[in-house]
């Protein structure tokens, strides 16, 4: 007991007098899944609401599980001894390690490889790449990340807008005599300065809030955009951040788009209506494992505005000053609230995410004039089921009202690239899900799931704006879709994934198998 004392201090102190530069982890590593389940057992807070995390605090989570290896499994033991490995700078061999006085430089290659089948569609998908990553002095962290991606066969979705799947970053290249293959790039890069209780990042990359199995604020669903981001810890119970986002509308500005000289490509150089995302959230901790977050952001259009840069800002006053009370000249607002509850019931996560994208108060009772556009996401797991260890199920439930993430203006709407920034469900639709996860050995992850999801039209922008009553919830007609997954991935050596699953969506079923190194 005392040496597990004398380790947490020593923990406590040396994060609280030091600076550690910031270098985020990919929002997909198994490692979060791994903290995270030691913070819904009560071993350890970790702090994952907005992925992604630093390195530096998975590396001072995973020495905190440390700390405690009478609670640890032998399969968790294993686990631990593997990602500590990655997280422990230098303890690694990477393909490139450069070290020099408060400078370092790693790096490794990245690619991959898949190939999915099934009811009479093919796709092959082969990636390569790099990422690299370090530090410069004391404060300073840097990361780049790019990944070339190759995909052709019949059954490619080039919208990739109905799925559940992630977007891609454009541009995608087609092939000029095979509609079948494209190509796209998926990058993420940063630069950041820390300081003792924050740090400050320009990048470009994934941006997730809250938690569940689906995201209704920020999602992965979205390609990767260039954002500023903020992050502040003044009080031990007490998190702040900001982020302003550079996001793409997909709206051609006809005011500023040139004709060019030569007239080649139609002759008009088009330029987009710039588009931006201003987000702050708060975070309190009421106490161990018991959190309570609100958050606000805004989409607007056409100029930056200097009102929306300043973190501490309440943006729906600088929306009023903007629009003078005139909806035309405004932007589209957004609220959110998530309450998390870790360990209060032993070893249960509980968690419930509300998003607010307009609503009459005074009238929120009222069929005839209220305007609850708005859409809500409860769910819970419990691991360690019957005393097997990593044995997790769970279940999520989630409701998105009409009209939720559209705005009157095409430029506002809550997407980047034409895809929803937060979930891929879209409005006018709810979702059940039901999993189970278990790992039977270290690094083998099994998981097993069934989703039933509902979804109406999406209406029309007067019945939106204009009709004195809204239409009801799934009102028109409706999707309704049956969908049983399983999947099995394990990580051989660190950063080589092997990866298949089984998926049968309604009528229909498809088999993937694949391989990942470097993500």
């Amino acid at each position: 007991m005392r040496l597990r004392i004398i380790i947490v201090l020593g923990l406590l102190v040396l994060t609280a007098d030091s600076y550690s530069q910031v270098v985020y982890e990919r929002h997909t590593n198994e490692v979060y899944n791994f903290l995270s389940r030691f913070a819904q057992k009560g071993v350890i807070e970790f702090d994952d609401m907005i992925r992604p995390v630093s390195k530096e605090r998975i590396r001072v989570a995973l020495d905190s599980v440390a700390a405690y290896p009478q609670r640890l499994s032998p399969t968790e033991k294993k686990e631990l001894a593997f990602y500590q490995e990655e997280y422990n700078p230098g303890v690694r061999k990477r393909i490139l390690r450069a070290a020099g006085e408060d400078f370092t430089l790693e790096a490794d290659p990245v690619f991959s490889g898949s190939y999915q089948s099934g009811s009479g569609k093919d796709i092959k998908s082969t990636s390569s790449g790099i990422n690299l990553w370090g530090h410069a002095g004391k404060h300073w962290g840097f990361q780049f990340s790019f990944q070339d991606v190759n995909m052709n066969g019949k059954g490619l979705d080039t919208s990739y807008r109905s799925l559940e799947s992630g977007g891609i970053t454009g541009p995608v290249l087609f092939n000029n005599f095979n509609k079948n293959v494209q190509n796209f790039t998926e990058i993420r890069g940063h630069l950041s300065y820390s300081f003792k209780n924050g740090s400050v990042t320009v990048g470009q990359d994934y941006l997730l809030w809250g938690y569940g199995e689906n995201r209704l604020v920020l999602s992965d669903k979205a390609p990767t955009y260039p954002y500023l981001r903020f992050d502040f810890q003044p009080l031990p119970w007490l998190r702040f951040n900001y982020t302003h986002a550079f996001l793409q509308s997909g709206e051609l500005d006809s005011t500023r788009s040139y004709t060019i000289p030569s007239g080649i490509f139609g002759g008009i150089r088009e330029v987009q209506v710039s588009k931006f995302m201003a987000s702050h959230s708060l975070d309190f901790r009421i106490m161990k494992g018991l959190n309570f977050s609100m958050g606000e952001s805004v989409i607007y259009n056409d100029n930056l505005n200097i009102g929306y840069l300043i973190p501490i800002m309440f943006f729906k006053a600088v929306d009023n000053s903007i629009g003078s009370g005139s909806i035309t000249r405004g932007s589209n607002g957004q609220f959110f609230f998530q309450a998390s509850s870790r360990n209060q019931l032993r070893n249960t996560h509980l968690y419930a995410t509300l998003f607010i994208d307009e609503i009459r108060v005074g009238t929120i009772f009222d069929k005839q004039k209220q305007r609850n556009q708005l859409g809500y996401s409860v769910g819970g797991s419990l691991t360690d089921i019957g005393g097997i260890r990593y044995l997790t199920a769970g279940v999520e439930y989630t409701r998105i009202r009409p009209f939720v993430y559209r705005n009157f203006l095409p430029a506002q709407n809550y997407t980047h690239n034409n895809y929803l920034l937060g979930d891929w469900l879209g409005s006018n639709a709810d979702r059940f899900v039901g999993f189970v996860k278990y790992t039977p050995l270290a690094k083998l992850k099994l998981q097993m799931r069934y989703s039933y999801l509902r979804k109406g039209d999406a209406g029309t922008l007067a019945q939106q704006y204009t009709d004195p009553a809204q239409p009801p919830f799934l009102f028109g007609p409706q999707l309704q879709s049956n969908e049983f997954f399983f999947n099995a991935s394990y990580e051989y050596l660190h950063r080589l994934c092997f990866n298949g699953y089984y998926k049968r969506f309604d009528n229909h079923q498809s088999v993937f198998v694949g391989l990942t190194y470097g993500l």
